[in-house]
């Protein structure tokens, strides 16, 4: 066996597919001939001997507790942090390793040309540079010397032990981390959560379908009563506050061209066709999943039984092994922070300290645009003048083949992608200097909701919904990260179109890309949509207000409106504790099925449809849980509904599912043109045939077995590396959230009642090293909904001394 091309293949399919967080996402088929445990492979089985270890930031101690968390203490911040990175790459280096090799571009390297379109598009989209423009921004702060500490813990692990088995499966040694890998990370985290280009795929959808069905597919605002900020019902805010008014229009202000012209549908069709299906397919290879969601909730001390506030939060992200989050536990001097981080980010992310709790979900805020130039060879007319791109050649390094060499643009806006001749123009917010981290840092060190507000003004980007509460009774939530102002002809537009660049359409006030932005043209911070004090709120990645600009990328409503439904029913019940929200979180009601299995029944009742199949569905309950057969029928029955109503139409035009709307549109259509003649009801029933016969040819008969953990797997896809197999609750649309066709779900429960015990759970286990305990040992508490304390007190015997020295 040719092993070199073996380990290419295996990298290949890691990049091919990585998603937030990581690389480390699931792939199959690939080198299942390999055999890992020969040779060279034993050496990442070695023990680790190295009980102490110098530093030069002072002194600390590194224990594990039983659930394989590290708990650092330590004399001072530096010294904390130089021990989290040594922990960090102890327990996941390859993680680390390969998504900086991933976000730089310099994959083929190692693999060779099958990853050569993916090194291509993150060396265009030139993430790199705005990494180093943030840590040249934030370099010479207080936290820029913690992310000085932090790399050098990484690097002394990689200087000093051996490393782990996969590096020795692929043949190749890390490079040293650097300050601006974890600013990469923050990039990384931040494309994955608001890269979308959704602006593209609808305008390819209105130019193949017509504008009316985009507006259909796509609309502006899924009408439904379970925004975040329910404005009659969220108790004693102090303040609420929402970017525009709900009163504003949603209708779209035609876009004019360079001479100030309106774009008509002649222009636009122009304009979606030198974007073009080859660069679309590309780009699609490489946006965030639209399946990925999170919930959170506070609810105030007026209703709980402790008298003191509670927060959840279950980040819903892709699933692998090992996992997204990385737990730690960390103390110096009075300070005591809790919670996980993604591996390369020194700094607690969700979780509480001595003060307080957080958590986050995605706001799907529109923060990034594109536009179309007038071009002239490398010249590109901006307003009143014609300018030269800025380019720049690169080559992409790749193994066992010739190296490529590709030539980058940019504009006064951003990057250029281009792909087969066809190019558009990207402004992201993340292409700027930002303070993310630094935000992040403080909320591990505040004391109250005043540290957190201010800390949260830093926090540019992603967009998120933090919820919070502290020890004083507050709650908390906040719209975070910085929200453009498309301004065309001094008035405000969505972003959900193609801009004309060269008339300066929809430009970006105080935005500047690769540098330091001013951030003159974005929502103030005051003006972001935000509740003081809420009694209670829920987030589930759902309309935050009915304001028309602040984004299109929400979640259907599903999960947010039946989180209100239990919140509101525990309020009027009585006291909420612990035990609420542990209900609430392993909640498996599917309200797509509630609104429609009924109509599915009175469709089914009386045809030639599966009439067993009918009377298994009628005395169904809604939940989808493992030992049920109609959740498994009602799973298969709507992927077959969904491609029976859309397929036909749009491989009539080459789109393929990618252009799918979200399930609530398809909960909510009807017309000749999805259903034909024949209705909605005859489609219905004839998915419900097509569910029966698919079910028996898998042989399954409940849910549980289709809905397993079959979808976490590690990257290399053998038997001994991946979790076990096993049945679990939840589907897309549940509070209790799994999604086996795409391995995302809930990535980490937490649930932190103020003052008092706190619980989670991580899918998988804490450590990334296969010999380790802890490798999967929390996998099987997790797809059961069970827990495992969080406690702010350090835990277990010393595992690492670092002995501190002089700098």
């Amino acid at each position: 066996m040719n092993t070199d091309i073996t380990r290419r293949a295996l990298v290949a399919a890691i990049i091919g597919g990585s998603v937030v967080g990581g690389a480390l996402s699931p792939v199959r088929c690939y080198l299942r001939q390999f055999a890992p445990l020969s040779g060279t492979a034993w050496d990442g089985a070695t023990d680790r001997t190295n009980s102490r270890v110098e530093s030069s930031y002072g002194s600390a101690e590194l224990r594990y507790d039983d659930d394989g968390v590290p708990n650092i203490t330590a004399d001072s911040e530096e010294a904390l942090y130089f021990a989290v990175g040594y922990a960090q790459a102890r327990d996941r280096l390859f993680q680390l390793d390969l998504q900086r090799r991933l976000m730089r571009g310099e994959v083929s390297a190692v693999v060779g040309e099958s990853t050569v379109s993916s090194d291509e598009f993150h060396i265009r989209m030139d993430f790199a540079g705005a990494a180093a423009a943030t840590w040249n921004h934030v370099a010479d702060t207080e936290t820029g010397d913690l992310v000085r500490a932090f790399s050098d813990g990484v690097n002394s692990y990689i200087e000093n032990e051996p490393l782990p088995l996969e590096f020795s499966l692929l043949e190749y040694e890390p490079d040293p981390w650097m300050p601006t890998d974890t600013m990469l990370m923050e990039k990384q985290i931040s494309w994955n959560l608001t890269g979308s280009f959704l602006t593209l795929r609808r305008a390819k959808v209105a130019d193949a379908l017509g504008q009316a069905v985009a507006n259909e597919l796509y609309p502006a605002r899924l009408d439904h009563d379970s925004p975040i900020i329910r404005n009659d019902r969220d108790g004693n805010q102090e303040s609420t506050n929402a970017v525009g008014s709900p009163s504003e229009p949603t209708a779209e202000k035609p876009a004019t061209g360079s001479e100030g012209k309106s774009v008509t549908e002649s222009n636009r069709k122009s304009s979606v066709d030198s974007v073009g299906t080859p660069l679309l397919d590309w780009l699609g290879e490489f946006e965030r999943d639209h399946g990925i969601g999170s919930n959170s909730w506070v609810v105030s001390g007026n209703h709980t039984e402790s008298g003191q506030p509670i927060v959840a939060n279950d980040p819903h992200l892709s699933l692998m092994a090992p996992p997204v989050w990385y737990e730690m536990n960390l103390e110096v001097g009075e300070m005591r922070t809790r919670g996980v981080t993604f591996p390369g980010v020194p700094f607690v992310v969700i979780g509480e300290n001595h003060a307080g709790a957080w958590g986050f979900t995605n706001t799907g805020a529109d923060v990034i645009d594109f536009y179309q130039y007038e071009m002239d060879g490398n010249r590109y007319r901006y307003r009143d003048e014609w300018r030269d791109f800025e380019t720049k050649e690169r080559e992409i390094e790749v193994a066992g083949s010739e190296n490529r060499t590709i030539t980058t643009r940019k504009t006064v806006h951003g990057p250029m992608l281009e792909r087969e001749g066809h190019r558009v123009g990207v402004a992201w917010t993340g292409h700027t200097a930002t303070e993310t981290t630094l935000a992040i840092h403080q909320y591990a060190k505040s004391e109250g909701m005043d540290d957190v507000l201010a800390a949260t003004r830093q926090f540019d980007l992603p967009t998120q919904n933090l919820v919070y509460a502290d020890e004083s009774g507050n709650t908390l939530y906040y719209v975070t990260g910085r929200i453009p102002r498309r301004m065309v002809d001094g008035e405000e537009v969505r972003g959900n179109r193609i801009f004309d660049g060269s008339a300066g359409e929809g430009e970006w006030d105080g935005f500047t890309p690769f540098g330091v932005s001013s951030w003159e043209g974005f929502v103030p911070f005051e003006e972001k949509p935000h509740v003081v004090n809420p009694d209670v709120l829920a987030t589930a990645n759902q309309r935050v207000t009915d304001d028309p600009y602040l984004s299109e990328g929400y979640s259907s409503p599903y999960r947010g409106e039946r989180i209100y439904e239990m919140l509101d029913e525990a309020v009027e019940s009585g006291d909420i504790d612990v035990a609420t929200m542990k209900a609430i979180q392993d909640d498996t009601l599917d309200i797509r099925a509630r609104s429609l299995v009924p109509e599915l029944l009175d469709a089914a009742r009386g045809t030639d449809g599966p009439q067993s199949a009918v009377e298994t569905l009628s005395d169904w309950d809604y939940r989808m849980e493992r030992d049920s057969r109609a959740a498994l029928l009602f799973v298969r029955w709507f992927d077959a509904f969904r491609r029976q109503t859309f397929e036909e139409t749009f491989n009539k035009v080459g789109l393929d599912d990618s252009y799918y709307p979200r399930d609530w549109v398809l909960t909510h259509l009807d017309g000749r043109r999805w259903f034909g003649n024949d209705g909605r009801a005859a489609t219905m029933v004839h998915a419900l045939r097509t569910a029966a016969i698919m079910t028996e040819k898998n042989d399954e008969e409940v849910y549980g077995d289709y809905n397993t953990t079959r979808a976490i797997t590690h990257p290399f896809d053998q038997s001994f590396l991946n979790y076990p197999e096993l049945p679990t609750d939840g589907s897309a649309h549940t509070v209790n959230n799994y999604r086996v066709e795409s391995a995302v779900g809930s990535s980490w429960r937490m649930i932190c009642p103020i003052g008092s015990n706190s619980e989670a759970i991580i899918p998988g286990g804490n450590s990334g090293d296969y010999f380790s305990d802890h490798y999967r040992d929390q996998l099987k508490a997790w797809a059961d909904t069970e827990y495992k304390p969080m406690p702010l007190e350090i835990r277990g015997d010393v595992a690492v001394t670092f002995d501190g020295g002089e700098r």
